[in-house]
């Protein structure tokens, strides 16, 4: 495995889950395989779980680990082409990115969307340059459109709960104060259909995602309705997709903040969300703290999702 973007990167999910299973139940039991590796992360963007489970992983592995905040311990890096750098930013990551390269076997990227062109956002300009001239294998630690890490453990936690062979999970858009990415669900919308699950996005109309992603789910605008008989329900807030308004706030209507009422129309269903969660607006406390919520356990198999990928990468050196 050379990259990790999607879940077709990882090939059969039922052998991805049984893996993360036996990894579970024996976290160091591949120390060996990462012994004198070392994983660079490499973070243009803010981090608690995904810095915290990710480097843990690796750990488990036995790898040597680097973390380098570029925005607050590098120079600053310019990104264009054809550009001539006689502003504030001293290196090009085109010549940064070989450097980097040297001093790793796997290279780790956080790198949100800017919003200031859907254009350069989803063609993923910062981590496919990674990909092409690092030299190493790559994989997302959260990129402009996509965030497989979290989807991977988002699959796996469902895969630990769920009481029917093909739940019903919903994802459902939620109000927040600022403008999100839309990888966190274009990835679990993905990741969901991918798994088999009859898969429920609900959503304002205005905030539909990117077809690409959804694609073999239903998509619906009225939230009572796509929460009927669900097993699962994963709360997110994304900005507007569609032009002309990307990247923007259409709606903050607190109607689709995930209350208890909301959840009693579902099949007793698990809560679910990536973290971090703005209590009070994507959902109210007692969901969140209730004996359905998942949130815990969900961002504890970060640990796990990054383990079996990088366990992967570090296969296929070997190779």
């Amino acid at each position: 495995m050379k990259q990790f973007l999607s879940p077709a990167d990882l090939g059969d999910l039922r052998k991805a889950f049984q893996e993360a299973i036996e990894i579970k139940n024996d976290r160091y039991g591949h120390v060996e395989l990462g012994r004198n590796k070392t994983l660079l992360m490499i973070f243009f963007n803010s981090s608690l779980r995904t810095r915290l489970s990710t480097q843990k992983a690796a750990m488990n592995l036995g790898m040597n680990c680097i973390v380098l905040d570029v925005n607050q311990g590098a120079w600053k890096l310019e990104t264009e082409r054809g550009v001539i750098m006689d502003g504030d930013k001293s290196e090009h990551l085109l010549e940064a990115i070989p450097v980097m390269g040297s001093y790793c076997d796997l290279i780790g990227v956080r790198s949100f969307a800017t919003f200031d062109s859907k254009e350069k956002d989803y063609s993923e300009a910062i981590i496919q340059q990674f990909i092409q001239y690092s030299g190493r294998p790559v994989f997302s630690m959260e990129s402009a459109t996509v965030h497989p890490l979290q989807a991977f453990a988002d699959y796996i936690t469902i895969e630990e709960h769920k009481t029917v062979e093909r739940p019903k999970v919903v994802l459902t858009w939620a109000p927040h104060p600022k403008a999100l990415p839309q990888a966190v669900p274009n990835s679990f919308a993905q990741w969901m259909v991918a798994a088999g699950y009859e898969v429920v996005v609900a959503n304002p109309e205005g905030y539909d995602l990117d077809p690409k992603f959804t694609a073999g789910a239903t998509i619906t605008h009225d939230q009572d309705e796509a929460l009927k008989g669900a097993h699962f329900v994963y709360a997110k807030n994304w900005s507007a997709y569609e032009d002309p308004n990307y990247g923007k706030i259409l709606s903050k209507d607190m109607n689709w903040t995930v209350s208890a009422q909301k959840m009693a129309l579902t099949d007793n269903a698990f809560f679910m969300h990536c973290l971090p969660v703005r209590r009070g607006m994507i959902v109210t406390d007692e969901v969140i703290e209730g004996p359905r919520s998942l949130v815990i356990p969900e961002a504890a198999n970060r640990e796990i999702s990054a383990t079996v990928v990088i366990k992967r990468m570090l296969e296929a050196l070997g190779k």
